[in-house]
């Protein structure tokens, strides 16, 4: 089933993108950096550009997709964002945008305790998981995405 790796331009979700790469049916990459496009397309991947503080954007690539991955360095890095201006913001546009694309489940990657984030995340999608990061390499992570991705349910 098609899954979408919201923030492939960063460490974690490169590496993320590689875990799933063997078992998913179809990887997307949702990224800021044009520079990430080449690379990812090379692999098979099928990439979107946009801003990842537009839900729109967000949704329009994540489309039919079953799982969405979700990295959190790419609401909180130094990356220009257009239409949210805090955390927050940006996290209730992903909840938007994957709730308009009918996106079954959702893994939030990281470790920010964002308000209630947890809980827009999950009320945008059926099922809900989060993967911490704090203290573990790109490929542990990685790891743990890729088993909930593949799990029957999380």
């Amino acid at each position: 089933m098609p899954v979408i790796v919201v923030g492939a331009d960063t460490e974690v979700g490169r590496a993320a993108v590689d875990a799933l790469l063997p078992d998913a049916a179809e990887v997307r990459a949702f990224v800021t950096d044009p520079n990430a496009i080449d690379p990812l397309k090379a692999l098979g991947v099928k990439v979107a550009v946009g801003d990842v503080s537009d839900g729109s954007h967000v949704g329009g690539a994540a489309l039919n997709a079953f799982c969405a991955v979700l990295v959190q360095e790419a609401a909180t890095d130094e990356r220009e964002r257009s239409f949210a201006n805090t955390v927050k913001e940006v996290i209730a546009a992903w909840a938007e945008g994957l709730r308009d694309s009918d996106v079954h489940r959702t893994i939030w990657v990281g470790d920010v305790a964002v308000g209630q984030a947890g809980e827009v995340l999950a009320a945008a999608t059926p099922e809900f998981a989060s993967v911490p990061t704090a203290d573990r390499s790109p490929d542990e992570i990685a790891a743990d995405i890729a088993r909930l991705e593949s799990s029957s349910t999380v």
